[in-house]
Formats: structure tokens, sequence, C-alpha cells
């Protein structure tokens, strides 16, 4: 089954820097413009150059420890490899080796700002990859040089929305879906009950474009190649001209030499000024190490997990809400094999954080479309009675729920980029009684009491159940409004009043830029400004270093195979996920199907996704 899903589509982008090319053998595609290399100096220390790899979705939640040790990494682990870098004197420059990346703009701004760190600490950042996606390239931009083999390219096409629509296939299969929505922009169930785009969505969908498209593509690209001097307009005419190849790309500016992985080390020691330069290769990235089958004891060594300790020094909890919402503890969702946030799993780690004596503040990260109205009432409450600060930080997306859950905070930070927003509430469910009678499953039903079918997914609302079932979504639409009122004002926004909030809401969805003019969060940053402005709130000095508990805890491989999340090797299972477009799909269902007992659900309309 599908949903509605409306994806930003960026194109695929080649770039990656390097550096001077030899005297006697110049390279025609070599940036004129680029620094020349530094006068070697032979008797120098050999300067080391930090390797790291970027690709992936980079999740927001920790991650435990492999079997082997080492394990996922996650967005931290990757900024934190960097700044390690940064901090090391010996490394001198950073060799970003970048892969395809599957994140939203927030997560691409945290690493353009930790990359940024590292070049103003005097050292240098050179981006390569074979060929990369949009993404890569604006990520690249944060470098010194771009560089690309001469096979490489630039697919720099701008930006796409689509929303696909389901009601005639659902037709096809016998198949019904009974919805009840608040709010003429929450068009979470368009793809279920039309077959064309509504104008409110429409008109939703194209203001996020032109907002990304004019400030996170187009001003990053003037900002990102300052020798060049482009304008937004001639910007909009390469991007109007693309994809491109890697000669093409060099000719026209936008990345500077073309190079093959194998002559990078000769340029960046030039670019140096050294003879030789001496590559860190995985710089920071923790060592896996396989137990030895030879010991009887190994694979006990395997499954035991290692249990991290902590500390008595003075911390910042940062309790993780990823994924979509839902009652009870937090899983891998079935539906779209991603993270899910379960109410039970954060509120436990709200109390947890809230009893650990040494915790002086809370963060609240935010990676979530939402989901059931519900569960997320729960992580609301659980933050309303915290008696220690909290500071709420958005990434990639924080809408519906998600932005729900971020009323109690003291201060809300976003990013540029974040899709937040969605303050709505819909009713739904998937009616099988028509599939049913297809394959000759007759039901009848012996009941007492007017609404005794409300849950039922054999048949559709009646006219009873119908009308309790919109005083409850009316009831909880007003929850929400009064609410997020309530805590926009707490929050030091006192024209947030609940008629202006109305006119913010109906399901609309914003970017963070938009999101911030309009009052809807405080200030536009990153999770380390987050977390700085709850040091602050705990009265702490926002510069001083503190460790960070993050949270829920991750389990463990074992405590995963036990629960069936484990991803093992040699697994012969069929993955649905796996033809073509039903992955999109499965993913947009995710929030909304993800807590079937829930009938009432705050869900981003779409799922925003980059290619």
């Amino acid at each position: 089954m599908s949903r509605l899903l409306a994806c930003l589509v960026f194109a695929s982008s080649a770039a990656l820097f390097a550096v001077g090319q030899e005297k006697e053998k110049p390279n025609p595609f070599t940036n004129p413009k680029a620094e020349a290399p530094k006068k070697v100096d032979a008797d120098a220390p050999v300067p080391r150059v930090a390797h790291i790899k970027l690709s992936g979705s980079l999740g927001e939640a920790p991650t435990a420890e492999g079997p082997f040790g080492g394990g996922t990494e996650n967005l931290r682990t990757k900024i934190d490899r960097i700044r390690k870098a940064t901090q090391d004197d010996r490394v001198k420059a950073l060799y970003l080796e970048l892969g395809d990346l599957h994140i939203g703009f927030a997560k691409l701004h945290e690493l353009q700002v930790v990359i940024k760190e590292f070049r103003a600490a005097g050292k240098k950042a050179f981006a390569y990859a074979e060929e990369l996606d949009t993404k890569a390239y604006l990520l690249a931009l944060a470098c010194d040089t771009i560089t690309l083999p001469e096979s490489g390219g630039l697919n720099l096409v701008g930006m796409r929305a689509e929303v696909s629509f389901y009601k005639d296939l659902l037709k096809l299969v016998s198949l019904e879906v009974d919805v009840l929505k608040m709010g003429k922009y929450k068009s979470a169930v368009e793809p279920f009950i039309l077959d064309k785009m509504s104008a409110e969505n429409r008109e939703q969908m194209q203001s996020l474009l032109n907002d990304n498209f004019d400030n996170e593509l187009v001003g990053a690209i003037v900002k990102g190649r300052p020798a060049q001097k482009f304008t937004a307009e001639q910007v909009e005419k390469i991007i109007d001209g693309g994809p491109y190849t890697a000669k093409k790309a060099a000719k026209l500016g936008l990345v500077d030499t073309l190079q093959y992985q194998d002559e990078l080390e000769a340029g960046y020691a030039k670019s140096l000024g050294a003879a030789e330069v001496k590559i860190l290769r995985s710089f920071g990235k923790a060592k896996s190490n396989a137990p030895d089958f030879s010991n009887p004891l190994a694979m006990l060594e395997m499954f035991s997990p290692k249990k991290a300790t902590e500390s008595k020094e003075p911390k910042i909890a940062v309790i993780h809400v990823v994924g979509g919402i839902s009652s009870g503890t937090g899983s891998v969702s079935p539906l779209s094999g991603g993270e899910s946030a379960g109410s039970d799993t954060i509120v436990e780690a709200i109390r947890d954080a809230e009893k650990n004596a040494t915790v002086k503040a809370i963060v609240l990260r935010i990676d979530s479309p939402g989901g059931s109205a519900l569960a997320s009432d729960m992580i609301w409450r659980a933050l309303a009675v915290c008696k220690k600060p909290v500071v709420a930080s958005m990434g990639d997306v924080a809408a519906s729920g998600g932005y729900y859950v971020a009323m109690n905070s003291k201060k809300i930070f976003a990013e540029p980029g974040t899709i937040t927003g969605s303050i709505g509430v819909f009713g739904m469910k998937i009616v099988t009684g028509g599939l049913e009678e297809r394959f000759g499953v007759k039901t009848e039903v012996v009941s007492r009491g007017k609404n005794s079918g409300v849950t039922s997914m054999t048949f559709k609302w009646n006219e009873t159940e119908r009308q309790a079932m919109t005083e409850t979504i009316d009831d909880v639409y007003a929850q929400f409004i009064d609410k997020a009122s309530a805590g926009r004002l707490a929050a030091g926004q006192k024209a947030m009043t609940r008629e202006k909030l109305l006119d913010l809401a109906g399901g609309r969805v914003w970017t963070g830029r938009q999101a911030k003019a309009n009052g809807l969060v405080d200030e536009l940053g990153t999770l380390d400004d987050a977390i700085a402005y709850a040091k602050k709130e705990a009265g702490i000095d926002p510069k001083k270093e503190m460790e960070l508990l993050n949270l829920p805890k991750p389990h463990s491989f074992l405590e995963k195979l036990m629960d069936g999340d484990a991803q093992l090797p040699f697994g012969l299972k069929m993955e649905l996920k796996l033809i073509p477009g039903v992955e999109k799909a499965l993913r947009g269902l995710a929030p909304i199907l993800g807590a079937p007992k829930d009938a009432v659900k705050m869900a981003m309309p779409f799922v925003v996704e980059f290619k």
C-alpha cells in the first residue's frame, strides 16, 4: 500500500575540490583564481591530512556499538570526528570523500558549520567525489576546493516536488480509506481520497520549494563560489542547463580541478607547501575488532553488550525524538525500516534526565514528521512537568506531532531549511471490507452501542461514529492550538495569540526560515547553538565544555537481536522496499499507519526527500 509522498528531489551533483597542478603539465580545468601552492619546505614535519567519508542518511539517534566494536556512525559521530581533526595540531587539512547523501538541509547545514570551523582554525578542507548529488555539492562548497575526476559529473538540475495519489489504486484492490481532517492545509490524507493536488497543498508546496530554491540552493552557490562572482540570475541559468560533465562544470567555475583519486595526495602536498603528506585514512573512526573464533568464549564476547560508564561530571542531556511518533516503546518501523519514536521510551528518557543529578539542562533534538496525537501529548506532558530547563533543536523535520512535542521548550531552535509547522489533526482508518468480500469473506456483526464500530477495519464509520470522531478531531485540534499558543507566549513570542496561531496553522508546513519570521520558532541555529543556550539557562557559561548524555540509550546488538531488529548478514528475506517506488511510499505511510490503535493523527502531509 502506498501514500502521498511529496519529495523535494534534488539533482545528483558531483563536486570535489582539488589542488594545484604541475607547471610543466598545466591542467586546463584548474580554476585560475585558485590559491597558488606554497613553497615547499623539505625540512618541515610531514603534515597530516584527515580523511573522512560522508555518505548515507546520517541518522540522529544514538547508536550502539556493534558486536565487533565500532558500530554505525550517525550525524553527531561525523561532526565529532571533524572537530577532533580541528583540535589535532598535527592535522593540517581535511580530505572529505563525499558519496550519496540522503539528508535534508538541516543536517547539511550542521556539517557545513563544522567544516567552516575547521577552516577558521587556519586549516584547509578539500572535497573529492566521483559523482555527487546536489546536497553533496552544497556541502563541498564549504571547503577550499572541489575536485572531480575527468569522467565525473555534476547533476545540478534544480528542485522538484512530486506527490503520488492512490485513490484509483485503492479502488482497484477494493480498499477504502475513511478520513476526517482539521485544517485546510492538512494534506496527509489527500493521496487516499483525491486524484490530484488540492489548491492549498500546491500553495504550501510551492512556497517551500521557492524558499529552499532561492536560499539553500541558488544563494548557497552564489556565496560558495565567490571567485566566480555569480549572480543569482546566472546561477539559475546554470541550473537550467544542467546536468554537466566534470569538464563542463570546471569550465563554468562550479568545481576547481579535475583529478583522479590517486593524484590527490601529491596535489594536497603542493597545496600545503610540503614535499609530501600523510593521509590518515578514516580519521577518528572507531575500530571494529572481530573476536578470535578459535576461542570457545568468542561468541559470548560477541553478544556481551559493552555498557558505557557515566561520569559524575555536570552534563547536558540530549534527548532524540527520531522518526514517526507512536505509543509504546521505540522500534524499527516494519513499514519503512526506519526508526520510530515511542512515547514510553521518550518519556522514560525525560524522567531519567530529570532524576539524574549531573544533568543540568535538557535539549530535545527532533527529527520527526509526527504520528500519533496521543503519543505526542504524552511526551508534551512529561516536558511540561519537568523542572529542568528544556530547549528544543529541530533537525531536518519537526512537523505536526514533531512540532507539538517542542511546545514546552524555553526556546526553539531550527535550521533555515528545517521543515516544521503542520499544526493540524486528522483521523483515518483503512477499510478492508471490500477486499474481504472480493476474496469470499463475509462479515456479520452483533453489537451493543451505536459507535461500537469506530475501530473496526471492516466497515466505514457510520453517521454517529463519524460525528463522534469529528468531535474528537475538533477537540484535539483545539488542544493543539491552545498549547502551541501558550508555549509561544511563554517563550516570549508576545504576538502569538490564539487567533494569529490559527492563521499559521491549518496543517500548513513552513521552512525554518519562514517559521522564524512567523514566530513559530525562536532562533535559527544548530544543535550546538541549542546546547549553548541550554547551558545559559542552567546558569553555566555557554562556552564551557560539557559532557553530553545522549538519550534514549541505544540497544545493544544482543537486545536488537532478541527484539528482531538486528540487521543480520546472509539474510534471505525479500524486502518490499527493493521494488522501485515502494520504499518512498512506505516511508510516507509509516508515521500515519505506524500506530494503528491511535486513530487521531498529527503527521506531516508529505515526506521531504532529496536525490
